[in-house]
């Protein structure tokens, strides 16, 4: 008994040096695999999802790919293979954790919790989370949703707020836990939940492309502050140093503003809907004195 615990605090020693060799080098480990991976989303319209044409397209892949330029010219590697690998919402930290993505371009808040496992470069968005429903099912404000079945997607902050806060609040919510967005949305389209709580940009995303975006109704109370960042592995200065510098200098450079309304302010796939969410004053904020904070009380 003695000899297998000794072995198998030998084991998790080499796994945690394993984990932290990888977190330290990313650089390194590009360097030598020629390959960079993208963990990407399937439904978080419109930072990073599936088009028509099954390609994966969004806002903050178009600041990946800016990321990936940045990675080539630092490793003097033009030809760097770039490899996209699907992730969700309950599997984007432990494939980062574990070496599988290098990168995570998505719609990913970065907090202060969160933190303890990974890091985050410099903020790319700001949202609140909110709830949607049907106008027809009357919800004005949280209350009313005493007694309910609502929705969030699995792996969120907001599902962790919304459980949160139903005990503290005795609210009685039934709280399903969807795959993703998509799935959670239909939810309550067909009727199986009441409300779906998630970060307001992308109901207003899953509203627009919907059947029919006039019968939902979009909750006026918010939450939660959530900045969005993409996500790497801890404890790699070297790493982060290259990625924040590409995303600061489309900030300085103004390129942010393209890029930007690109995907806010003009018509994107797969349906052609224009979101016409103009840049938030927090958001400005953050492109003025670039941050990567996970505390919403610097995104006041």
């Amino acid at each position: 008994m003695k000899r297998l615990t000794h072995l198998l605090a030998a084991l998790a020693v080499a796994g945690a040096f394993s984990g932290s060799a990888i977190a330290q080098d990313t650089l390194k480990k590009i360097k030598d695999t020629g390959t960079i991976t993208l963990g990407h989303r399937d439904s978080s319209i419109p930072f990073s999802y599936y088009d028509d044409k099954q390609q994966v397209v969004g806002y903050a892949m178009d600041i990946c790919y800016k990321v990936v330029d940045a990675i080539k010219a630092e490793l003097k590697m033009p030809k760097l293979n770039v490899k996209l690998n699907p992730v969700t919402s309950a599997t984007r930290i432990p494939l980062m954790a574990n070496g599988t993505i290098d990168l995570e371009c998505g719609s990913t808040t970065n907090n202060l919790e969160r933190q303890k496992q990974v890091a985050f470069a410099t903020t790319h968005f700001v949202t609140a989370n909110r709830y949607v429903a049907k106008k027809s099912s009357k919800i004005s404000k949280l209350a009313d949703l005493k007694g309910k079945t609502v929705v969030s997607t699995s792996g969120t902050t907001n599902i962790k707020w919304a459980t949160e806060e139903n005990a503290k609040r005795n609210l009685g919510m039934n709280i399903i836990a969807a795959k993703d967005h998509a799935e959670a949305f239909l939810t309550v389209e067909t009727g199986r939940a009441v409300a779906f709580f998630m970060d307001d940009i992308l109901l207003y995303s899953l509203v627009a492309n919907s059947k029919n975006p006039s019968e939902w109704a979009i909750g006026s109370e918010a939450y939660t502050v959530e900045p969005y960042g993409i996500m790497m592995r801890k404890d790699d200065p070297a790493f982060k140093k290259v990625v924040n510098g590409a995303i600061n200098a489309l900030y300085k450079s103004g390129e942010i503003n393209k890029i930007y309304g690109k995907w806010f302010l003009k018509p994107i796939p797969p349906k052609g809907v224009n979101l016409n969410v103009p840049m938030s004053a927090q958001f400005k904020k953050v492109v003025a004195n670039p941050t990567d904070s996970g505390d919403p009380k610097d995104y006041q």
